[in-house]
């Protein structure tokens, strides 16, 4: 073997030896399927950021310091109180340090099955965790805003796509379907152990959104809703 040669196959080893150590120092991260119903609020796992009073699955509202500090925020009709969190960017910061971009893809923002989401958790007034709310996010644009409505395969298959009780409600005056395509449906299946999970999906296009301008004729951006809703609530 040549200098040259030798030089380039210990680099390659070096580089393989030091790839394969930063796999192995990757932080894990913690997700919304961490967080179990029925947990007290003080044993939850605390690897998130962001904490805030939520809105209803919309952007945060005042700043809290974590879960303890729940009862800042307004109860819902129901009595329960919503906590919004993000995923923590560590993991994000890994990949990019590292230059993994799969990785990057795939840790990049806070994602259920890759689709962009505002994560809430819902507690009782006694601090246990009754409820986790998962909704599609339009504010980020890390994917197409058309396929958020997509979410609901992936939701229905973690959960058992059979046993779920929908009921697909029609057109409204004004609502038309995006291309052919028009959902609008709402979901609730008990799952034995858990609670009970809803889901309501949206695609199609609310009265005064259309594909082109009547104005301009030009093709329009986003004039359609395209959203999935879901909440796994504690019997």
């Amino acid at each position: 073997m040549t200098h040259t040669a030798l030089l380039a196959a210990v680099g390659s080893l070096a580089s393989l030896v030091l790839g394969e150590a930063a796999a192995q120092q990757r932080p894990g991260r913690t997700e919304v399927w961490d967080l179990q119903l029925g947990m007290v609020v003080d044993k939850l796992p605390d690897g998130f950021s962001d904490y805030a009073c939520g809105t209803n699955g919309g952007p945060p509202s005042r700043q809290l310091g974590g879960w303890k500090d729940f009862r800042r925020c307004r109860p819902e009709a129901s009595g329960l109180r919503e906590v919004y969190f993000r995923y923590d960017d560590e993991l994000e910061y890994w990949a990019k340090a590292n230059n993994f971009t799969t990785e990057i893809e795939r840790f990049s923002g806070t994602r259920v099955y890759g689709f962009p989401v505002v994560l809430s958790a819902l507690f009782d007034e006694r601090g246990v965790l009754a409820g986790l709310r998962i909704v599609s996010d339009p504010r980020d644009g890390a994917r197409r805003r058309e396929d958020a409505h997509s979410l609901r395969n992936f939701l229905t298959a973690r959960f058992g796509r059979d046993g779920w009780d929908c009921t697909d409600h029609p057109l409204e005056d004004g609502e038309a379907p995006v291309a052919r395509t028009f959902i609008k449906q709402d979901c609730r299946k008990a799952i034995p152990g858990v609670g009970t999970a809803t889901l309501r999906t949206s695609y199609f296009r609310k009265k005064g959104q259309s594909e082109f301008d009547p104005q301009t004729g030009r093709e329009t951006k986003d004039q359609f809703e395209s959203m999935v809703r879901f909440e796994l609530l504690k019997r």
